[in-house]
This record gives C-alpha cells, structure tokens and sequence, in this order.
C-alpha cells in the first residue's frame, strides 16, 4: 500500500526522523487556518499518489495565509495525472543550502534490503540512475543487523553526502531505518533530504510503501487506506482475501 506524503511525514515523524511542522487541509479555509498557526512562510503541497506534481502546478509557496488560501484553492480539485486531489499539505517552508536523497528498498533479486544515497537529491532517482549511475550509492544491508549508527556513516560516506553534515544525515538514517522495520514496509524514499539553510537536516518529503501481507501486526495501517482512490475491484478482491492483478 502506497501512503500520501502527509501520512509518511506522520509515521516519520512517529519514528523520531526530523520533518517540519505541518498538517493536512480539505478546503482553502483551512489551509489558510494552519497557515496561521505555523506563522511562517509555508508550502501548500497536494497529495497524490504519483509524482511530477510540483511540474503540474501541485507545489506552491504561500508567504501569507490569505496567500496559502488562494494557493490551496488554486491546487483542490486539481487533476494530476488522472489523480484528482481532495486534500493539501501545508508545512512550514525552508531554505535550501543541499539536496540529498535516500531509500531503503527491498531488493526481491538479491532477497535482502537495499539502501540508496546519493549527494545529488531532488531530481527524478530513475533519470539520475540512468544519467549519472556512479551518483547513487548501493549499499546491501543484513536484515539480521539492521543499521546501527556505524553502517549509517558507512551509507553516508558512499553516497558523498559532506562530512559536515554526516553524522546528523546518519542519524537520519538510522531512524529512517527504524522506521521500515517497525512498519514493516517494502520502501521508505525520502527525496529530497536536505540540508536546510540554518544547517539542520530534514525529511522535506517521503514515499512509504507498506507491505499489506503485514497487516494483521498493525491494526492502524487499516485507517491509511484512501476508499476515494481505492480501484473498486481491487478493493472487492481485498474484502475476499484475494490476491487480484488487473489485466489488460
């Protein structure tokens, strides 16, 4: 199950992994309303399950909260590839002095768990990939140790990520990595992860990807499931315990 980026900067938050101040809104209303209450400049972000939306006009910067209404007004009912979106994230805005990215995966060729870094974040991984290969660090890790502080500086070092910003990028990490096993997920992305202008490293976005076979050891992940954007005859299948793949 794939989660919107609010309900992964949750569960982030959850696990101790640093993210900005923020919380969802339904109407301008109440983006405005949050925009208040965090008293900054803000991001008004629309949530989707897909990317490309800061290219759609899904991204936004609001300096004011009469600002972040009219943005939130300009991004609801927005249709980003095919995804309609009901709802906005609205977080507090930061400067930028770095991007990063970083993933933990699970590498179903090798039947073991990936992590993926690289000092150049912000850009779609799979262009960097193919671009410039020798940018995105792969670092197999055992799921029998896990990541303790040392394998995180290990990651950090590979990816080329500054070494003045290591050892709180690999605090990151670790926590990162607490949370893919505590949720048991197949993906925990987070791009960009930046070092912000006052020095700080933060989770600016994430992807989560739950495995739904784990289900029955997290009641809550069940309360995460979007029914709007739910495939009916996926969720049909699901209610009979099926395993279902549309075909053409």
């Amino acid at each position: 199950m794939d989660l919107y980026e609010y309900q992964a900067r949750d569960i982030f938050a959850a696990h101790s992994v640093p993210v900005l101040p923020g919380r969802t809104a339904s109407t301008p209303e109440e983006a405005a309303a949050v925009a208040s209450e965090i008293g900054t400049a803000v991001v008004v972000k629309a949530q989707v399950k897909t990317g490309g939306r800061g290219k759609a006009g899904g991204v936004k910067l609001a300096k004011t909260p009469e600002e972040a209404q009219e943005k939130a007004a300009a991004i609801l009912g927005m249709d980003i590839k095919g995804h309609t979106v009901h709802q906005v994230l609205v977080t507090q805005a930061s400067g930028i002095a770095e991007e990063y990215y970083f993933s933990f995966l699970l590498d179903r060729a090798n039947r073991t768990f990936l992590a993926m870094a690289s000092a150049e974040g912000g850009m779609e991984i799979e262009q960097l990939a193919v671009e410039r290969p020798e940018a995105l660090a792969r670092i197999p890790v055992d799921p029998i140790a896990g990541v303790d502080k040392a394998k995180a500086l290990e990651i950090v070092t590979a990816a080329r990520i500054p070494a003045e910003v290591a050892d709180d990028a690999a605090d990151a990490i670790v926590a990162l990595w607490d949370t893919f096993v505590g949720e048991d997920a197949t993906l925990v992305e987070v791009n960009p992860l930046v070092r912000s202008s006052d020095g700080d490293i933060i989770a600016l976005d994430g992807k989560v990807t739950l495995d739904e076979n784990a289900g029955f050891r997290h009641p809550g992940h069940a309360a995460l499931v979007d029914k709007r954007a739910e495939d009916p005859l996926e969720a049909k299948a699901k209610a009979k315990d099926l395993n279902y793949v549309k075909l053409d």
